[in-house]
């Protein structure tokens, strides 16, 4: 017991050394800010922790725009304690609750969108199950599916029936942690039909979810709180030049599941719809789920961008690759969890 404490101790010591010596740049990833009654993924942050957060990146470090830290990078320039705002997917909320509070502390970012949610009234597929599975309803007590030649079946029994004070008591229950037992069947079944849905081409998982919302007797209509950006709004966030519009594909899908000629259609034609929109060169790119491979990587460099942003957690240091540069992923905390957080990396 001894011996491990002073192990953990010297780790700990060896950590702030090379924390001092070599602190290098943080980029965050972000998806959505926004107040939600349920957020199994943790993708949000209230504005209220998001301008604590901005008000702590400006006493621990030097906020830049993304091209900012590459071209340093690039000139083998400065960059520790730079600190790289991000955020992924492309929700709408980046543009009304994220830019005002980005321009009061003065603080740039880039958006990465999945240009196949743009304008469109359906939510992304994470949200759209989310929406038939975990909200208040009633739902029928067996679920049968045909998967790839492959048949499914569930019994929710007791959790058929989920009421407004079930939701309430279950809403912090977060699907990207482990956890031995989910609070509810339907919980158990969200995280099933995620990781059966995840990897299917877009044609396919949505006619699945067309599927549970007949079972479900539902219509989902796309929540205003849970859409993506509108053209008009893509160009509204990015006027002012603080904020930076990058490419996340898309569809969304995991890039290393999928055959070249796929991949380059992603990759692509996202970055050709944003330029037609925006009227300029789309220079940064980011991996959805963080997926890609070697040959991912080099798609992306051929297409023309300049820099990709991976989810491989990390500090940027000298050596990192232009096209796998690290991230951090940032949570709900309030500023004071979120300052003691980012002291561990400076």
């Amino acid at each position: 017991m001894i011996l491990g404490k002073l192990n953990n101790k010297v780790r700990y010591t060896v950590q702030q050394l090379k924390n001092k010596i070599f602190p290098g740049a943080l980029i965050l990833m972000y998806h959505r800010v926004a107040e939600a009654d349920s957020d199994p993924w943790s993708l949000c942050v209230t504005p209220k922790h998001f301008a604590e957060h901005l008000e702590v990146l400006r006493q621990y470090g030097y906020p830049l725009h993304l091209q900012q830290l590459t071209k340093r990078l690039s000139d083998r320039q400065y960059i520790n304690r730079s600190i790289v705002v991000t955020f992924d997917d492309g929700y709408a909320d980046n543009f009304y609750h994220a830019k005002p509070l980005l321009e009061k502390y003065d603080i740039p970012a880039t958006v990465f969108v999945t240009t196949g949610g743009i304008d469109q009234k359906r939510e992304f597929w994470w949200d759209e199950l989310e929406q038939l599975l975990l909200q208040p309803d009633i739902l029928p007590d067996l679920l049968r599916l045909n998967i790839h030649g492959k048949t499914y079946q569930w019994k929710l029994g007791e959790a058929t029936h989920y009421s407004e004070a079930d939701h309430q008591r279950d809403r912090h229950c977060r699907m990207g942690r482990k956890l031995r037992q989910y609070p509810t069947l339907r919980h158990t079944l969200y995280r099933s039909l995620y990781q059966l849905l995840q990897f299917l081409p877009i044609y396919e998982r949505n006619k699945l979810l067309d599927e549970l919302a007949i079972w479900a007797n539902a219509e989902p209509v796309g929540r205003s709180t849970h859409r993506s950006l509108s053209k008009e709004e893509m160009l509204a966030l990015e006027s002012g030049g603080l904020i930076e519009i990058g490419a996340h594909t898309v569809t969304h899908p995991f890039l290393s599941q999928l055959p070249i000629a796929s991949q380059q259609d992603e990759i692509q034609h996202s970055k050709d719809y944003l330029e037609k929109i925006l009227g300029h060169v789309i220079t940064s790119f980011s991996y959805p789920h963080g997926s890609y491979t070697n040959e991912t990587t080099s798609i992306v460099q051929e297409t023309g961008f300049t820099c990709a942003c991976s989810s491989i957690v990390g500090k940027v240091q000298q050596n990192s690759s232009f096209f796998l540069l690290p991230r951090v992923v940032v949570e709900d905390w309030d500023g004071e969890t979120f300052a003691h957080w980012l002291s561990r990396f400076f």
